[in-house]
């Protein structure tokens, strides 16, 4: 019975995860989005990176004001200058990986 259910809970994060990324594909596929929608989507890319960098590095706890985290934040300098530098993505969070493990080695 513990099996089933965590071959069912599988499965069911499976389709969760699967059907919002593929499903927009299956359904433009073949058409072209109106001009505004296109201008939307431009900026999508950009927000969410954002947005993910600034989870990173702010620390949220229930009840207090948010607070910096002063590791994480001292790692996006040598990341974002790979960014700007070489334009590639990968590297860029090669980088910030191995500098952010140094510098919590350090503190």
């Amino acid at each position: 019975m513990n099996n089933r259910y965590i071959l069912l809970a599988i499965l069911v994060a499976l389709v969760v995860t699967w059907v919002p990324r593929v499903l927009p594909f299956a359904l433009t596929k073949g058409k072209s989005l109106p001009p505004l929608a296109l201008k939307f989507l431009r900026f999508l890319p950009l927000s969410i990176i954002f947005a993910l960098t600034l989870s990173s590095i702010v620390d949220e706890r229930v009840g207090s004001i948010p607070g910096i985290l002063p590791v994480e934040t001292l790692a996006l300098v040598p990341t974002f200058a790979v960014v700007l530098k070489t334009k590639n993505i990968f590297l860029a969070v090669i980088v910030g990986v191995i500098v952010t493990a140094i510098l919590r080695l350090l503190f």
